[in-house]
C-alpha cells in the first residue's frame, strides 16, 4: 500500500470531444478517482503556465493529484497512459502541445530507474508548474533522493511563471 502517489495533470489543447484544457484536466482528476484500489486524497488548484521550453504553443493548465492505495508502479503508469488516450492524447515529440499529460511523479519513497519508468520523476524539482500544485496538496512531501521538501524545491524555481487560476 502506498500512502502517497503523486500525479501531475496538464493540458494545453482542446480535446477531440471539445473539452477545454481546464475541462480535460478536471475530467482527468475524476478519472484518477475511479482507479480501482486507489483513493483520491486531494486535487490541487489549477495553474496557468508557459510551455517549457518556451515556444509559441498555448499556455498549459496544470495541477496535481494525491492518491493512496494498492498500486504497482509500472501498472500505474499504464493506467495513466490509458486515461491520456481516452482524452485523445497523441504522443508527439518531446515538449509538444497535448490534450492531456499525466505524469507519475512519485510513489512514497520508492526509487526506480528503468527504460520505461523513473521515480521520482527526474525533472519534478526543476518545474514550478509541478511544484506549485504539489504545494497545495503535499507541501511537506520530501523528495526521496534529494531529501528536499516541496516548499524548498519550489522556492528554488520561484522565477518561473505560474499563475493560479
Amino acid at each position: 500500500m502506498f500512502q502517497t502517489i503523486l500525479v501531475a495533470i496538464g493540458a494545453n489543447l482542446a480535446s477531440a470531444a471539445g473539452r477545454t484544457p481546464m475541462e480535460t484536466c478536471q475530467w482527468a482528476a475524476g478519472q484518477l478517482g475511479q482507479i480501482p484500489g486507489l483513493e483520491l486524497r486531494g486535487v490541487s488548484r489549477w495553474f496557468a503556465t508557459q510551455p517549457i521550453p518556451a515556444s509559441d504553443q498555448p499556455r498549459f493548465v496544470n495541477g496535481a493529484a494525491w492518491l493512496s492505495g494498492a498500486a504497482e508502479p509500472c501498472r500505474m503508469l499504464e493506467v495513466l497512459h490509458a486515461i491520456e488516450a481516452d482524452a485523445g492524447r497523441v504522443r508527439g515529440g518531446p515538449n509538444a502541445a497535448r490534450t492531456l499529460d499525466l505524469d507519475l511523479l512519485a510513489m512514497d519513497d520508492f526509487v526506480v530507474a528503468t527504460p520505461n519508468l523513473v521515480l521520482p520523476h527526474p525533472r519534478l524539482q526543476d518545474r514550478a508548474f509541478v511544484l506549485a500544485p504539489l504545494q497545495d496538496i503535499r507541501p511537506n512531501w520530501i523528495h526521496p533522493v534529494l531529501r528536499l521538501s516541496v516548499t524548498t524545491m519550489l522556492a528554488a524555481v520561484s522565477g518561473q511563471d505560474v499563475q493560479a487560476l
